[in-house]
């Protein structure tokens, strides 16, 4: 009798489970659904009404944005709640909220920007005191080398000696030695490989290499 009992509740407490839990997790659903909201709109100056292209649209407090097009038109996909920046470096920022109680799930918005005028700090030019001056610091000024002398030290036979010595292989020769190694092993398979300190022709270029010279300390 009591294991029919047990029975009895896991089988009650299935049943519930099983019509409580999809209605819950479609509820969820309904109202996560309902929160997403398609924000569209343009983004205009407020003294002209004119569209403000690539003005970043962002959504605060999240890795989402867009830019705006030629035209100051934008679309991006918000919730309910959120805050929408807009950022442009000639105009003031701006911040939106969307309503959480907004009916539908399209909300529109024409945002005007203000100019904001940056005043930088008085920069006033003198000239030299004297030619003599002038000529003097004209002289002594060292101008940084252009693009053509900067490429011919970066190629210089030095540099070269050294990047040779010290630059590792990439993947590409190291497969290509690899690749040489296994086909001469299949070349050779089954047999001793040539040797070339009994080859009569190496010997003879190695002799004439001696008498040029090319083994020679320079």
């Amino acid at each position: 009798m009591f294991i029919f009992g047990a029975v009895k509740k896991i089988l009650l407490y299935s049943a519930f489970l099983f019509f409580v839990f999809p209605r819950s997790a479609k509820a969820q659903f309904e109202t996560s659904r309902d929160s997403v909201v398609q924000l569209y709109g343009v983004v205009m100056t407020a003294d002209s009404l004119v569209g403000i292209p690539a003005v970043s649209v962002v959504v605060k407090g999240q890795n989402r944005g867009t830019i705006t097009n030629n035209q100051g038109v934008f679309s991006i996909v918000v919730l309910k709640g959120d805050q929408v920046e807009f950022t442009h470096v000639t105009y003031k920022p701006k911040t939106i909220t969307i309503p959480r109680n907004l009916e539908g799930n399209q909300y529109s918005v024409v945002q005007l920007m203000v100019i904001d005028t940056v005043y930088l700090p008085v920069t006033i030019i003198r000239p030299r005191p004297t030619p003599q001056q002038f000529a003097r610091d004209f002289v002594n000024n060292k101008v940084p080398d252009d693009d053509i002398e900067i490429a011919r030290k970066n190629t210089s036979a030095a540099n070269r000696r050294v990047w040779l010595q010290n630059t590792p292989p990439d993947a590409g020769e190291a497969a290509r030695v690899q690749f040489n190694k296994i086909a001469n092993r299949a070349v050779y398979q089954g047999q001793i490989p040539p040797m070339n300190i009994f080859n009569p022709a190496a010997w003879a270029e190695f002799i004439e290499a001696w008498k040029r010279g090319d083994f020679k300390r320079k």
